[in-house]
């Protein structure tokens, strides 16, 4: 037998932009708990609006099944004493089983004999069990989260009511003084409170109180609007996906409609249009057949069809009022040069313990152009480079900028166009942000992301000589997004740039700058760890296998796009019987070669077999054409060079007690080993 079971936890108005991974989280936890408890269920229903969080767990099973449990006890010597009588340690472990010692038997395993008890375990009563809801409930986590009234409990925001139903029965509980029921809360305006009749009936129920629980459901029905509405007024309307969902979430019975504004705000930017209406207002913008932008926006309301004119007009009224400011902030900002507000940078402290704007602009510029040296850029380049780091922050004064913070960078790249500097310096200042999420748009300009680069480079060096080092989930200042950039960036790039080189010369910049609060070895050796953490996030998420990535990344870090193809290329062969042996077989080299004390030059007259000499020639040859060979090719080259190898080591006993020949021997394995550690640390891959 089974019924549906209903948890739902009633809350204040919830931030928009956490309640899809909040109502998805208490899904996981409800599902884990299933499964510890063993408990039978067909499927799992997740509902989340703005003033609730609820899963209906469907066809749960009345009780646990019932199941044999088997406990290995101690061995027979310990079990029993020498006249066959129970000893305190058997005894000790029937009486926590909870049996007699009699029914205790004896089961062989390995060849000793040990006490095994075999009991039958009736399943629990599921509705004795459902209670734990309230440990559920509690364990939640949030990004943000708050005290109310004068409970110990942080939420993400105060709990209002309660339904916990198995079938029609109520399971009790209570969490600050909110007891669990079967009556749920409708709209906040439109709707009323409304009693559950049971799990099935649920969302019916809201329904009727203007509330479309399924979040999915809501979704389509403002897409249905907005499209209905797009054919009849012949628009377009971008379907921003983030702006849907944030949109989703802040309504529980939604209706689209649409608005209008002055025609003369086109001529603003359509960065600030689109920004103030999405990011402030969470409008969606109109644009023609061509893509121009229209002076109309479509919003969504938390409500019905009702008074829709005066609704709209009180949306144009909010939204003038924002374009009459942004247009006010644009006419300002272009009456200001950019080196006037590049001067005021100076007193805009960029932190207080790394200095101002101006003084990180400084080192951010002796950085980039490290870059472009190793880079082997032009003259010309490097002059866009030193310009585009002489201003990169300029816009950040502006009073746009100032206004909209979304638009630092696209407003920089804007005015630059517009006060004649080179596009290429133009898309840098504008590019050096990116990417602004860990899976965000990267730079495409070779000057945009040299200057991402160089300016997260220098931020993430900066914070780490002054001893601000993100710890546990704790990172203010983004300096792991930062660090992921770098890597990827450099990788999307391809850029065979000697990142250590280049770190080193950061830290020198730092601490001729005043920031050596920690020794510069420390800081070097960090940062370097620092970045290789975030390099190993980007091989895990392209499932390479981790003893993998610490084989090819255990040791220094190099040039970046090498090692992830390196680390690729052996992840890709790892299951092929060549690669377990090959593996092997250099493996042997370096844990042998470690042996190796002495500067030996290799003497062919002290070989005593062909093994050794035929390895000895085969080293040669990939001395020759190392090189020359690309990561394919060198990994071909180590699998070629195995036979030699395996008979070298069936023929010769490397560690000889003549001291000449076993220091001529160690000086070939290290020979070779030497451009084994350069391709990955082979010894830490598993192949067994």
């Amino acid at each position: 037998m089974s019924k549906d079971f209903l948890l739902e936890i009633g809350l204040e108005e919830m931030p928009a932009k956490y309640i899809t991974a909040s109502a998805k989280q208490l899904q996981e936890r409800i599902e884990k708990w299933l499964a510890e408890n063993d408990l039978a269920y067909e499927t799992t229903e997740v509902y989340a609006t703005p003033r609730r969080l609820s899963v209906i767990v469907k066809a749960l099973a009345e009780k646990q099944a019932d199941r044999v449990e088997e406990s290995k006890g101690p061995a027979k010597k310990i079990a029993k004493d020498e006249n066959g009588n129970w000893s305190k340690a058997a005894q000790g472990f029937a009486r926590g089983q909870g049996v007699d010692p009699d029914t205790l038997e004896f089961r062989e395993i390995g060849g000793v004999e040990y006490i095994y008890l075999t009991k039958e375990v009736t399943g629990a009563n599921t509705v004795d069990l459902l209670s734990e809801m309230r440990q559920i409930i509690l364990a939640m986590t949030f990004p943000v989260s708050m005290h109310w009234a004068s409970y110990d409990l942080r939420y993400i925001r105060p709990i209002k009511w309660l339904i916990a139903m198995f079938g029609d029965q109520v399971i009790p509980f209570e969490i600050t003084n909110v007891t669990t029921g079967n009556t749920t809360r409708g709209h906040r305006f439109l709707g009323e409170e409304v009693a559950i009749t049971s799990p099935a009936a649920y969302e019916e129920a809201l329904l009727g109180q203007f509330v479309v629980a399924d979040a999915e459901k809501r979704k389509a029905a403002i897409v249905s609007q907005i499209e209905e509405i797009e054919a009849v007024e012949n628009w377009k309307i971008p379907m921003d996906s983030d702006l849907l969902e944030e949109v989703n979430n802040l309504v529980e019975y939604p209706t689209v409609l649409h608005g209008t504004f002055d025609e003369a705000y086109l001529e603003l930017p359509e960065e600030v249009l689109i920004t103030t209406m999405k990011e402030h207002q969470r409008y969606f913008p109109v644009v023609d057949e061509a893509g121009e932008l229209r002076p109309y926006f479509i919003t969504v309301r938390n409500g019905n069809h009702e008074h829709l004119e005066t609704v709209a007009k009180g949306n144009e009224k909010v939204l003038r009022a924002r374009l009459s400011d942004a247009d006010f902030f644009y006419q300002e900002d272009l009456k200001i040069t950019i080196d006037e507000a590049v001067a005021k940078l100076k007193n805009i402290v960029f932190h207080e313990k790394l200095g101002t704007l101006t003084e990180k602009m400084v080192r951010v510029k002796k950085v980039a152009l490290i870059i472009a040296d190793q880079l082997n850029m032009t003259d010309a380049q490097k002059q866009k480079v030193s310009r585009a780091a002489d201003i990169y922050k300029f816009d950040l004064v502006t009073n746009l900028v100032g206004e909209f913070p979304e638009l630092q960078g696209i407003m920089g790249e804007k005015y630059a166009l517009l006060q004649s500097e080179d596009s290429e310096v133009a898309t840098a200042i504008r590019e050096h942000y990116m990417p602004t999420s860990a899976e965000g748009n990267l730079p495409q300009s070779d000057i945009g992301a040299l200057l991402a680069v160089a300016d997260k480079l220098e931020t993430l060096t900066g914070f780490f000589c002054v001893g601000i080092v993100p710890t546990g989930s704790a990172d203010p200042f983004s300096l792991r997004r930062s660090a992921l950039g770098i890597m990827r960036i450099i990788q999307e790039k391809q850029w065979n740039i000697r990142v250590l080189d280049i770190l080193e010369d950061v830290v020198a910049i730092e601490r001729a700058d005043g920031l050596d609060d920690l020794p510069s070895k420390e800081v070097f050796q960090e940062v370097q760890q620092f970045l290789k953490n975030r390099l190993r996030a980007i091989l895990a998420e392209n499932q390479v296998r981790h003893d993998i990535i610490d084989a090819v990344i255990g040791s220094d870090l190099s040039v970046v796009p090498a090692l992830i193809e390196r680390a690729t290329l052996l992840n890709k062969h790892r299951d092929a019987d060549w690669f377990r042996l090959t593996m092997e077989a250099l493996a042997r080299v370096v844990n042998i070669s470690k042996k190796y004390q002495t500067e030996t030059k290799i003497d062919p007259a002290l070989f005593e077999n062909d093994s050794e000499a035929q390895l000895f020639e085969a080293v040669e040859k990939l001395k020759q054409a190392y090189p020359s060979l690309n990561v394919v090719e060198r990994l071909q080259a180590f699998a070629g060079l195995r036979l030699a190898i395996d008979a070298y080591f069936e023929n010769t006993l490397v560690m000889s007690d003549d001291e000449n020949v076993r220091n001529n021997r160690l000086a070939l394995l290290f020979d070779l080993a030497s451009f084994i550690k350069e391709f990955a640390r082979i010894e830490d891959i598993n192949v067994k």
